[in-house]
């Protein structure tokens, strides 16, 4: 499944985020690995991402985009 999120936070130490998927007020992913094709730098809280989740098993999911709409 692929979802569109927002990054709401950033760890680079481990490339990992948090992100509150689209449509959900309430509910976070947290430590969402992040493609390592993604600077460091473009991952600003706020910016949208595009999140897949294999399987739809939210451990399994990965930041694969961020974007600025």
């Amino acid at each position: 499944m692929i979802s569109l999120g927002t990054l709401k936070t950033w760890d680079s130490g481990t490339y990992q985020a948090g992100v509150q998927l689209s449509g959900s007020t309430g509910a976070y992913l947290d430590a969402v690995n992040v493609a390592r094709n993604i600077a460091s730098g473009d991952m600003l809280i706020d910016r949208q991402l595009i999140v897949a989740i294999p399987g739809e098993n939210p451990a399994d999911a990965v930041v694969i985009a961020v974007f600025t709409v």
